[in-house]
C-alpha cells in the first residue's frame, strides 16, 4: 500500500530547519512531522507574522516535501501536569514558562495548543500530535494508597483543561493525536479508555500510534490499534528492545537513555523487538491511510546513518497490500478472539 513516509523533526531540533529539509529530501522522505522546537516551527511567530508560514511552505516545496502533521508534545505536556517544575522549564519556550507559577504555566500552555491548531490549519496539516500531561501520573505506583476519587478528579481535570482546546481544534478542522506514553493521562490500554470517556469520545481527540511505548509495558500494541481503530489519527515508528534480567527492570532505575543497566531501550528501526510487519498489516486492516513517521531516538547509532536506513525498512513494509475484505480473517482472530 503506497503511503507517505515522513521524518519526525523533534530529535533534529539542534539543526536548522532547512538542514533537516535538505537531509530528509536527499534520503527520499516524502515529508515531515514538524516539531514546534528549535527553529523548526514557532507557534507564536506564526500567529504574529503572516509571512512566516508562507516561507516555511516555500522551503518545503523547494525540497519536494509535504507537511502531514505538526507536533507540540513539549507544550502539551504542561497543560495538565502536576507538579510543574524545573523539568518543564527545560522543555518549554520562555514565553510559556514565564515566572514558573504552575497554574499560569498550564493556562499559557493551553492557549498555545489552541494556537497550534490554528497554525496546523494554516499549513494544511490536519493533525497535531502531542502529549497531554497528567495531574495523576505521579500516583501511578498507587502507594501511598490512592483513592478512586483522586483518580476521577484527575480525568475530570484533563477534560476541563482539554475540552476548550479541542473546541478550537473542531473550529479549525484539525484533530489532536495523543501519543499514549508513560507520564500522560493515557499511557496504556485502560487509561486510554478512561481518557476517551472523559472527553465524551469527541472526534477531535484521537491517538498517535507508537508501538515502542507498549513493548516494554508488555502490552499488545497490535490489539490496541485494532480496538481503537477509529481513533488512530497518526502513526510514529521507532523500535524498542527489552533487556530484562535479574538487575534490569522496566522502570528504568532513574538511569539515562541508552544506559545498559536499563531494562529497555529505544533502538534503530529493525534492530529491536517490535513486529513492524504486524503493525503495517493492522494499519492496513483498519483503513489507516495516513503517513508513517520515523521517529529517531537511538542514542547508540549515528542518526545520519540510521535515519535513511529506517526509511528503507519502512518503504519495504509499505509494499504489504491491504486485505481484500475489511480485514484478514486469521489476523483479526488474533486481535479479536471473542
Amino acid at each position: 500500500m503506497t503511503r507517505p513516509v515522513t521524518l519526525f523533526t523533534g530529535q533534529w531540533a539542534d539543526l536548522p530547519f532547512e538542514d533537516v529539509c535538505r537531509l530528509a529530501a536527499s534520503w527520499g522522505y516524502d515529508g515531515l512531522e514538524i516539531a514546534c522546537s528549535g527553529d523548526h516551527l514557532d507557534v507564536a511567530r506564526a500567529m504574529a507574522d503572516p509571512g512566516y508560514l508562507t516561507a516555511k511552505l516555500a522551503l518545503l516545496d523547494t525540497y519536494g516535501l509535504k507537511v502531514y502533521a505538526i507536533s507540540n508534545h513539549l507544550t502539551g505536556q504542561a497543560v495538565c501536569d502536576h507538579p510543574i517544575d524545573e523539568r518543564h522549564q527545560a522543555i518549554l519556550p520562555a514565553r510559556i514558562w514565564g515566572d514558573g507559577e504552575p497554574e499560569a504555566v498550564r493556562q499559557r500552555a493551553a492557549a498555545e495548543l489552541k494556537d497550534t491548531a490554528r497554525v496546523a490549519a494554516a499549513l494544511g496539516a490536519g493533525v497535531v500530535t502531542g502529549f497531554t500531561g497528567s495531574s495523576i501520573w505521579h500516583t501511578v505506583a498507587m502507594f501511598p494508597p490512592v483513592t478512586a476519587g483522586t483518580i476521577e478528579r484527575g480525568y475530570q481535570d484533563f477534560a476541563d483543561r482539554w475540552n476548550p482546546v479541542l473546541d478550537v481544534f473542531d473550529t479549525e478542522g484539525v484533530r489532536f493525536a495523543h501519543e499514549v506514553h508513560p507520564g500522560e493521562i493515557a499511557y496504556d490500554y485502560w487509561t486510554t479508555v478512561r481518557a476517551l470517556e472523559a472527553v465524551g469520545h469527541r472526534p477531535a481527540f484521537g491517538l498517535n500510534f507508537d508501538p515502542s511505548h507498549f513493548l516494554w509495558q508488555d502490552l499488545d500494541y497490535l490489539g490496541f490499534a485494532w480496538d481503537f481503530r477509529d481513533r488512530i489519527y497518526h502513526t510514529d515508528f521507532k523500535d524498542a528492545k527489552k533487556r530484562l534480567n535479574g538487575r534490569n527492570g522496566r522502570l528504568g532505575s532513574h538511569l539515562p537513555w541508552a544506559d545498559p543497566r536499563r531494562g529497555w531501550d529505544f533502538v534503530s528501526l529493525g534492530h529491536g523487538d517490535i513486529d513492524f510487519e504486524g503493525c503495517v498489516r493492522v494499519l492496513n486492516s483498519i483503513g489507516y491511510t495516513g503517513p508513517i513517521s520515523v521517529e529517531w531516538e537511538d542514542a547508540g547509532m549515528d542518526r545520519l546513518i540510521g535515519a535513511p536506513d529506517a526509511l528503507a525498512r519502512v518503504r519495504a513494509l509499505t509494499a504489504i497490500v491491504p486485505p481484500e475484505a475489511s480485514f484478514d480473517a486469521a489476523f483479526s482472530a488474533h486481535l479479536d478472539p471473542g
